[in-house]
C-alpha cells in the first residue's frame, strides 16, 4: 500500500479533510525504523523499539478525530513514541504540542525527527503523572494502553477539554464540561501498556 492509497482508505472511513491533510503531509516513514520503512503506509502497527510501536494509521486517525481538534490548541501526548502522532497534531492544530516517552532513545531520536518544529517539546519521563507545570491542556492523548480510566489527569484538563485513551481494548473519549466528566467507549482496540 502507497501513501496515496492510505489516504484514500482514510478517506472511505469519513474522517475530516484537516485529519486526512495532515497525514498527507507528514512523512511515516521518517518516524519508523529503516527496515520497515517498505510497510510505512500499511495499515498496520509496526515495531519502533523496546516493545514499543506505531500505531496503525486509521487508528491514529479515529483518536485524533474523537480529540476535536482546533488551531492554536495546547495539547500533550503521553507515550509520545517515534513522534508521529505529535507532527501530525502540530499539522492540525499550529498550537502549543508537548509530548512525554519514557524510553529514552525514543524520545531522543523523536526530538531530532522533529527539529524543524519549533512548537513541540518533548520529554524523557514517566508520563503517568502527565506534565503539571504545564497545564491545563485543551486536548491529552494517552498513546498507551492503561487499566484504569486517568482519573489523575482530569485536573490538568480545561473546562470543555477532552482526554482520549486507550483503555483495556477500547478507546475512551473524556469530556470535562462544567467540572463534571462525561465519558464515551469505543471497543474494540489492541494497544502496547502504557509502562511505568
Amino acid at each position: 500500500m502507497n501513501k496515496k492509497e492510505l489516504i484514500i482508505s482514510l478517506k472511505n472511513k469519513g474522517l475530516s479533510r484537516k485529519i486526512l491533510s495532515a497525514f498527507s503531509k507528514v512523512p511515516r516513514e521518517n518516524f519508523i525504523p529503516e527496515n520497515s520503512r517498505k510497510f510505512a503506509y500499511y495499515d498496520d502497527a509496526l515495531p519502533l523499539e523496546k516493545g514499543a510501536t506505531i500505531s496503525q494509521p486509521s487508528t491514529i486517525a479515529f483518536m485524533l478525530e474523537l480529540l476535536e481538534l482546533k488551531k492554536g490548541q495546547k495539547i500533550l501526548e503521553i507515550g509520545s513514541g517515534s513522534g508521529y502522532v505529535l507532527a501530525l497534531l502540530s499539522e492540525i492544530t499550529k498550537g502549543e504540542i508537548y509530548g512525554i516517552e519514557i524510553i529514552s532513545s525514543l524520545a531522543k531520536n523523536s526530538e531530532q525527527t522533529l527539529s524543524k518544529y519549533k512548537n513541540i517539546k518533548i520529554y524523557n519521563k514517566n508520563g503517568s503523572q502527565g506534565l503539571k507545570e504545564k497545564a491545563p491542556f485543551d486536548r491529552i492523548l494517552i498513546s498507551a494502553e492503561s487499566r484504569e480510566l486517568p482519573e489523575s489527569l482530569y485536573a490538568q484538563l480545561k473546562d470543555q477539554g477532552i482526554i482520549v485513551a486507550p483503555i483495556n481494548n477500547s478507546i475512551f473519549k473524556i469530556k470535562k464540561q462544567n467540572n463534571s466528566i462525561k465519558k464515551q467507549e469505543f471497543p474494540g482496540f489492541v494497544f502496547v501498556p502504557l509502562t511505568d
